[in-house]
């Protein structure tokens, strides 16, 4: 964490433009710091204040209501003294003279602008894609228009095999729906889990009633005499009845409106570690940016660049002459699967390298799997299917670089009995801490 100096924050009016997760985050940050910024504006395109995305498949899905998916009320803000504007979109910054204009014909100047614009749904250049019935999974008014779908339609498809897909197609059949999967890869979630992990997940949903389709090429979406969307045809021939359709193949940064205001764009708004753009009045955060070539869907390395902008923004010192300052740093992340019933933990890379050893091990009766691998005694990646429960310790040992030779012969069986050996193997070392001290 950057070192606290005694100095306040000289920024006046910090304007965030974003009320999504990470904009709200980063309000959340500064109101726990003493330095926060005299006058802060949040601006919205959304009607709605800042709410939980994460549970957007759960409220799908009919297991949530909509109130639960609130992180504060409009209330809140004005009880904090923050200006919040919903229902309105940035459409031009003007850099030099440090003012914004939205689509309402409202103009702000700022001292420090925040971009936190997210991300928009990627699109595959599939013709018919266009149709009345075609759908995106990303905010409060898409899962409103899936829901109604599901009301008075009976065959939906879903375009999209990972974890976006999973939870859409599962969302719409608890609704009701037959639902069609679509995944062009040979397994489900390619870029989290091995052949093994994805064949146990593919036949969990495929026994809920599921039409899974792997390895699927989209040929065109056809329309109905009225111009509805009524079926999806694959390059095999094979034709799918669809009321409605659901893209979900991944995101693509919102970043346009950096674009046009000049600054350094390449798939997303480019920043320092600093979150700081080409800029130096302007930072980005969250999906919409890109750092060292990154991009963001994740929460985690979010939630980190939060503290760190948070930190920038309230001191606003010189971190170049500051040694122990630290800016934003990629660390691995790990990924969970949000459907219910379905336990899912995984992070590193999917396939072993030729200098990997491998261990694994399978319970069919009780649906559970696990793989990992290492290298010089060191874990680089794990999958766990069924039970979970030692996914956050693997994941722990990973992070910390931990040679775990001492518990190999345990690693499988869980993070206690793991642990427990390399605590006897700390215990009986002379250089472990007890001995020293006796």
């Amino acid at each position: 964490m950057p070192r606290r100096h005694p100095e306040t924050s000289t920024v006046e009016h910090l304007v965030i433009v974003g009320n999504g997760m990470a904009g709200h985050r980063l309000v959340e940050a500064l109101l726990a710091r003493t330095e926060r910024p005299a006058r802060i504006t949040v601006i919205g395109a959304e009607q709605a204040p800042a709410y939980n995305r994460i549970l957007l498949s759960p409220l799908l899905a009919g297991e949530m209501q909509r109130e639960a998916l609130t992180l504060r009320s409009a209330e809140w803000y004005a009880e904090q003294g923050i200006e919040l504007i919903l229902g309105e979109r940035v459409e031009k910054i003007d850099c030099d003279a440090r003012t914004l204009s939205t689509d309402a014909g409202r103009r702000l100047d700022y001292d420090r602008l925040v971009l936190a614009t997210g991300s928009n749904p990627a699109r595959p250049p599939v013709p018919g894609l266009e149709l009345p019935g075609v759908h995106v999974f990303r905010d409060l008014h898409d899962a409103d228009a899936l829901a109604r779908a599901a009301e008075s339609g009976r065959n939906a498809v879903v375009i999209g095999g990972g974890l976006l897909g999973l939870e859409a197609a599962e969302g719409l059949r608890k609704r009701g729906m037959q639902v069609s999967l679509l995944q062009r890869d040979d397994r489900l979630m390619n870029r989290q889990l091995d052949l093994t992990a994805a064949r146990l997940l593919e036949n969990e949903l495929r026994g809920r009633g599921l039409d899974i389709h792997t390895d699927a090429q989209l040929e065109r979406l056809e329309a109905d005499a009225e111009g509805q969307v009524c079926a999806v045809l694959l390059a095999d021939g094979t034709r799918l009845a669809a009321d409605c359709v659901v893209v979900a193949i991944g995101i693509v940064p919102n970043a346009e409106l950096g674009r046009v205001a000049g600054l350094e764009v390449n798939r997303g708004v480019i920043v320092d570690e600093w979150l700081t753009t080409s800029d130096p009045a302007i930072h980005a955060l969250g999906e919409c940016c890109e750092h060292r070539g990154n991009l963001y869907g994740l929460v985690e390395p979010i939630w980190r660049q939060v503290e760190v902008l948070a930190e920038r923004l309230c001191l606003d010192h010189d971190h170049a002459d500051d040694e122990d300052a630290q800016g934003y740093v990629e660390k691995p992340t790990a990924t969970k699967l949000k459907v219910s019933g379905i336990s899912l933990y995984a992070f590193g890379p999917t396939e072993a390298e030729p200098d990997h050893e491998v261990l694994s091990y399978r319970d069919p009766q009780q649906g559970n799997y696990r793989r990992l691998l290492l290298r010089g005694g060191r874990l680089e990646g794990a999958v766990l299917y069924g039970d979970t429960a030692s996914g956050p310790w693997y994941f722990e040992q990973a992070l910390a670089g931990v040679d775990l030779t001492a518990c190999r012969t345990a690693l499988l069986l869980g993070a206690a009995d793991a642990q427990a050996l390399l605590d006897d193997a700390l215990n009986e070392s002379p250089h472990s801490p007890a001995k020293e001290a006796a």
